[in-house]
């Protein structure tokens, strides 16, 4: 694994867009496994790495738009989404290991020394191993493997030379090690988001957009553009009727997988599925930001995170700061809880994670995570 180190997609002319509006980027040494971010922006406007008032930041972690822990460990993995490959091929896809009460983190994967191995038995339609030189991790979900403590899968939504939800194990009985070991494509037809992973091992992921077609200006427009994937080992990949959303995004589960929580970025919502019928029945959530990674607190309500929507501008992006919101499942109810101005140096904020008394927050584009008190 590599040596730690402190303060240190986007395959879509959108996301190309937005970075030139999110990027930082703060000339640390650094090791050869983490690169800073070479954008145009980044090199015209760097951003020094300096605490702010109620918000700090780990700087060095690049478009660390996805957040959970790392099982019951103290680690945080974190995602690392590509930059705009044809103009910025130094920014390449990773997943980060971050250790929050130290503040310091490294690249777990794929570093130095990436593993392969590909588990034909259990992922028998994935064409060949990936290609760490051209993906980019997204969504993240982790499950701990029955009888075996200290080991877990973990996927991920990727993008690079194929579409497809890519597979991992990690073994985090000692310092966290990972290999790849698989995965499960996806449609040419989908950009497909967040996933949370079912008691069988399958997963549920949402499709944000369909990249063949009305791509991000659909979403803009708050058009229907995706739906909920299904995926069970030994079958097809299929959608869920019932479960199409403008822009879905982020999604989290009930112990019990009757009910989903979907963050509808396009119509800034949460949308809850009930999955005991068919189609699920399905009851809205209003928040005022473009909502787009969902997580479960302690307490058993869920983060939402996004940039914030007003009045005189009505998303789904929009340079007025952004926010977290804390969703009640039982009441449905939504409120406000922390955020930022656009006048502080983290923007295009993805996604909130509880960490003790802290929210741990990331982005899409640029070169820090934030940590915010947790009122």
């Amino acid at each position: 694994m590599n040596k730690y180190i402190s303060v240190k997609p986007a395959l879509f002319v959108f996301q190309a867009l937005l970075l030139l509006l999110a990027a930082c980027n703060k000339p640390v040494p650094q090791a050869d496994s983490a690169p800073a971010a070479t954008t145009a922006a980044a090199q015209a406007a760097p951003v020094a790495c300096v605490d702010e008032p109620q918000i700090s930041y780990l700087c060095g972690v690049i478009n660390g738009e996805d957040i959970l822990h790392l099982g019951d460990t103290p680690w945080l993995l974190v995602s690392g989404m590509n930059g705009d490959l044809a103009n910025n091929p130094a920014i390449n896809g990773k997943l980060h290991l971050v250790n929050p009460a130290e503040r310091k983190f490294s690249i777990l994967f794929p570093g130095d020394k990436p593993v392969l191995e590909l588990n034909s038995e259990l992922y028998k339609s994935c064409p060949g191993p990936l290609d760490v030189a051209k993906f980019s991790v997204h969504g993240i979900a982790l499950k701990a493997i029955d009888n075996s403590p200290g080991h877990y899968r973990l996927y991920s939504t990727s993008h690079g030379t194929r579409e497809a939800v890519e597979v991992y194990e990690i073994d985090a009985a000692a310092a966290p090690a990972i290999k790849w070991i698989g995965c499960i494509p996806m449609p040419a037809t989908s950009w497909t988001n967040s996933l949370v992973i079912l008691k069988d091992w399958g997963f549920l992921a949402t499709q944000f957009m369909d990249p063949t077609g009305s791509g991000m200006d659909g979403v803009t427009r708050k058009e229907i553009t995706g739906q909920v994937f299904e995926w069970h080992p030994g079958s097809e990949v299929s959608r869920i009727k019932g479960t199409e959303l403008s822009g879905p995004n982020g999604i989290v589960m009930s112990d019990d997988e009757r009910y989903i929580y979907v963050a509808a970025f396009g119509t800034n919502q949460v949308v809850r599925f009930d999955r005991s019928t068919t189609p699920p029945a399905k009851e809205i959530i209003a928040v005022t930001i473009a909502p787009d990674n969902l997580r479960w607190t302690s307490a058993g309500t869920i983060y939402a995170a996004g940039g914030n929507i007003t009045d005189t501008c009505g998303g789904p992006v929009c340079g007025t700061g952004w926010s977290v919101f804390e969703i009640n499942p039982a009441t449905l109810s939504a409120k406000r809880i922390a955020g930022a101005d656009e006048k502080v140096a983290l923007k295009g904020v993805s996604s909130a994670q509880e960490v003790g008394k802290e929210i741990w927050v990331g982005t899409y584009g640029g070169d820090r995570l934030g940590i915010l008190p947790k009122p």
